[in-house]
């Protein structure tokens, strides 16, 4: 809990407040040393008794386990700078191929050690230089990409294409998950969220934007599975274009959802809610189109709608954020 302290003043007008010994003493204060002080957004005052002094970086070690593969994308995304894995006994392969592999989808994460019973990980950016909202727009513009794509191959057949959706989805999520880790890292840093400009409120809104985003990639590469399990076969020209028009809706949805989210525009947000009545009529004839259809395509037809809807569903949550 905080300490409460009074505001004293000196007789030529200048105003100060005690410092508590306890906190002076755990940063080794000293009469003559500088603090830096920062004025927040919201009227706060930042002291910082390390001005000047380099941070050290933050270190995390891992015992070798079943788990280390989701351990290290634990401390990633906690934003720990070095990650050290040891084993008593010699690594194997498959968990060096573990390792790789897992290092291979977080950006910026490097084996700089490696010997026979540890393997040492560093994070090579540094977080001031990634703005939160430029990484979430490169997410969703390769998320909205694959919307249109995954649309179009599923009604012509495009195994190709279906298969490119699937490989497009792992670069959204290395960047996801450098998203999070520099909103985690921003939060637990005062002066690096003033040095970017968000607050830990707005890295709140960003998570949850960037994870409903995130969700519409995911139910893409569930839609490109479905046009693989078809193995090309195409749609009849009707249903081709009634489920070309239901993605050109839920597509013009998501697109306004994220100018919303970052303009804050209200107004702007509400328009996404106003295009269900539309998105629902297309989608009623998707229905009764695709119940003509043989019963091995019906299924997959109806399982496609499903997912569009969801990323609707997704894209009216991130214009929610707004208000």
């Amino acid at each position: 809990m905080g300490d409460s302290r009074k505001v004293q003043c000196t007789p030529t007008g200048t105003f100060f407040v005690c410092l508590p010994r306890t906190w002076a003493q755990q940063n080794n204060l000293k009469k003559g040393d500088l603090l830096n002080i920062e004025m927040a957004e919201d009227g706060k005052l930042i002291v910082d008794p390390k001005f000047g002094v380099e941070v050290p970086p933050r270190v995390a070690t891992l015992t070798v386990g079943p788990f280390v593969g989701r351990e290290i994308v634990g401390k990633y995304l906690l934003g720990f700078d070095v990650i050290r894995l040891e084993a008593k006994d010699r690594i194997d392969v498959d968990v060096r191929n573990t390792v790789k592999s897992t290092v291979s989808s977080l950006i910026g994460l490097e084996i700089v050690e490696e010997n026979y019973s540890q393997i040492v990980l560093q994070c090579l950016l540094e977080p001031s230089g990634f703005m939160p909202e430029k990484i979430l727009r490169r997410i969703y513009a390769i998320v909205a990409g694959m919307t249109r794509d995954v649309s179009s191959s599923f009604v012509a057949g495009d195994l190709q294409l279906a298969k490119n959706v699937v490989a497009r989805d792992n670069e959204s999520n290395r960047l996801y998950f450098l998203l999070v880790r520099i909103l985690r890292t921003i939060i637990q840093n005062p002066r690096l969220s003033e040095k970017l400009g968000i607050t830990p409120i707005d890295c709140l809104d960003y998570r949850l934007a960037a994870s409903l985003i995130e969700g519409m990639g995911d139910a893409c590469v569930k839609v490109a599975s479905k046009t693989i399990e078809l193995n090309g076969v195409k749609l009849p020209l009707d249903l081709q274009k009634l489920l070309v028009d239901f993605q050109t809706v839920c597509y013009s949805a998501h697109e306004q959802a994220l100018k919303s989210f970052v303009s804050k525009d209200i107004s702007s947000a509400e328009t996404v809610r106003g295009l269900q009545g539309k998105l629902e009529a297309i989608g009623l004839d998707v229905e009764k189109a695709a119940k003509e259809q043989s019963v091995d395509l019906m299924p997959q037809v109806l399982a496609v709608l499903s997912l569009l809807r969801q990323i609707y569903e997704h894209s009216v949550d991130i214009a929610d954020l707004v208000v």
